[in-house]
């Protein structure tokens, strides 16, 4: 894959070096506090100034005032109106999971997956550290998809899966916008993650969606168990689960509570990327991005 992303200039390298300083965590978990203030005289003042900083399309949510939202976080993970992002339904079809534009995308090569200009990461360290569990994906394929603040929020499934394991992997809380990741090494096998694995049908191929943290991320949740994040913690939790949830394409599965990235990760000879994709590419929840093998 051909990458059309732009080099990491000097102002980028400045403007990453303080993050290594930051208590992410701790501001974070400062943004979660304030997300979540009730009083009108906070949230709305500010979540007037949110929707029109970012342009945020109200018409399309179920609920259409700022003032209606409880809190703010709310209004950032505002539900649309059923057909509002009508979903490929081609047996097929592999859909976005979410809004939000691509990263990168492309094979799996040699246990190594594409972040930006010059640098990879390890497919083990981005599923947290289990050989078992990164093998059936070797020399398979990935999309990581970037959520900005003006997107939707909530993820939905790009194809039909069973829930077999669900791992939280502790880690830094760096920003992931397309800046930091082109200067910070390792950046989505840093930061603080929930892996999701699925089994997408009768002959087993698995899927993995990765939900990767950032600063002001102040937690992240899945359908089935609620948030996840926080605690932060310091080891390495897994659950198992015997197939269920079974969701459907386009089914709601969880959500970032600020926003962040999306990783899919699919094994060898799955899928075919649209020859249309490319980096930079906006793309909209349920909008085909490959086709089964």
């Amino acid at each position: 894959m051909k990458d059309s992303q732009p080099s990491p200039s000097g102002i980028d390298y400045l403007k990453a070096l303080p993050q290594y300083l930051l208590p992410g965590h701790l501001i974070s978990r400062l943004t979660l506090g304030f997300t979540r203030i009730r009083a009108p005289w906070v949230k709305n003042p500010f979540g007037h100034w949110f929707a029109k900083q970012f342009k945020l399309n109200l018409d399309e949510a179920v609920i259409d005032r700022v003032e209606s939202y409880e809190h703010f976080n709310a209004l950032f993970t505002r539900a649309l109106k059923e057909g509002a992002r009508p979903v490929d339904a081609d047996e097929k079809a592999v859909v976005s999971p979410v809004d939000g534009t691509i990263s990168q995308f492309g094979p799996i090569e040699e246990g190594r997956i594409f972040q930006a200009k010059g640098r990879d990461y390890s497919l083990l360290e981005l599923l947290g550290g289990s050989e078992g569990r990164a093998e059936p994906f070797e020399g398979g394929s990935f999309m990581t998809i970037y959520l900005s603040p003006s997107d939707y929020h909530r993820i939905h499934m790009p194809l039909a899966g069973k829930l077999t394991e669900m791992v939280h992997v502790p880690g830094r809380l760096f920003s992931v916008n397309p800046a930091t990741t082109r200067v910070i090494p390792r950046l989505f096998a840093r930061n603080e993650r929930v892996v999701s694995i699925f089994d997408t049908g009768d002959d087993g191929r698995p899927l993995a969606l990765v939900k990767v943290g950032a600063i002001n991320v102040g937690s992240i949740e899945t359908v089935w168990a609620g948030e996840v994040t926080p605690p932060a913690g310091r080891v390495v939790r897994r659950w198992q689960y015997d197939g269920e949830p079974a969701l459907s394409k386009g089914e709601e599965m969880g959500r970032f509570n600020m926003g962040s990235t999306v990783i899919l990760v699919f094994p060898r000879g799955m899928l075919s990327f649209e020859e249309s994709l490319a980096p930079g590419m906006k793309l909209r929840l349920g909008q085909r991005i490959a086709t089964l093998d």
